[in-house]
């Protein structure tokens, strides 16, 4: 999307790159092609090998790419720094972050102008997460909701999930970056679950979310998309409001600065 942030991130396995470019056509806003947990460790050095060669031979838009690559805790970091450097990736997804220090090697790779998605996806990054919102080339934050759930050891209840997206998404907007992007949903034949989940992060402002599968792509976007009803309610505050000059009404409800703002974003969602 040229002038808005992704709604979907599809992740595809690194060690695939015949899927690469389906991947790309699937219709969703940026693609996550998954050095970490796509990847058995075995594998590691082959994919990164294998999409190198991809690399040099696409000519399609690098905007919509983006790398997971692994943690610094692990043996491959170092290797797939130096990937993201030779190949001047613009967008990176860091994985299992919890401290706004383990972005700067990243930023250090990919350049000032390059972006990092931040994962949160344990308790310490939780705790941490304003300094992460505001390091340097974060762009914005992604939920990992399930290594969360086993790190903090969660029942499996939506409860669990309240406070720390809660914490996120007012340490994205405090911090002035993008908000933030919701977790997987492992099920791919459960739409519903899909859009359940979906609407439980949108609760808290997360705007988009991550996807496992292309089938998965079109259901969200449909979501997210305002509907008709609230289309013709903001087309109608804004008509309401034009060349007024003092308080104005709309079905005997007042049109005060918060209404007007959501008119105008529901408007700029439908374009």
């Amino acid at each position: 999307m040229a002038d808005a942030y992704p709604r979907t991130y599809l992740f595809v396995p690194a060690n695939r790159p015949e899927r690469f470019d389906k991947a790309l056509a699937a219709g969703a806003d940026a693609v996550i092609i998954d050095l970490e947990d796509a990847v058995s460790p075995g594998d590691k050095d082959t994919a990164r090998a294998g999409l190198e060669k991809w690399l040099d031979a696409f000519t399609g838009d690098r905007q919509r790419l983006l790398v997971r690559i692994n943690d610094a805790s692990t043996a491959w970091f170092d290797d797939d720094l130096q990937m993201v450097a030779q190949f001047a990736w613009q967008a990176v997804m860091l994985p299992k972050v919890e401290t706004p220090e383990q972005v700067d090697p990243v930023i250090g790779a990919i350049g000032p102008q390059g972006r990092v998605v931040a994962l949160i996806e344990s308790a310490a990054g939780v705790l941490n997460v304003e300094a992460v919102a505001r390091a340097p080339g974060v762009q914005r934050l992604a939920f990992g909701t399930l290594d969360y759930a086993v790190d903090v050891g969660l029942s499996g209840d939506e409860r669990g999930f309240i406070e720390p997206s809660t914490r996120i998404a007012l340490a994205s907007r405090v911090a002035g970056i993008a908000p933030p992007v919701a977790g997987v949903t492992p099920d791919i034949q459960d739409e519903k679950r899909l859009l359940d989940e979906l609407a439980f992060a949108r609760a808290f402002g997360f705007t988009s979310k991550l996807c496992i599968h292309p089938k998965q792509v079109a259901p969200i976007h449909t979501a997210l998309a305002p509907s008709a009803a609230d289309i013709d309610w903001a087309r109608c505050v804004m008509a309401a409001v034009e060349g007024s000059s003092g308080a104005v009404q709309l079905d005997g409800k007042m049109i005060d600065r918060p209404v007007l703002l959501k008119a105008q974003a529901i408007l700029a969602a439908a374009q």
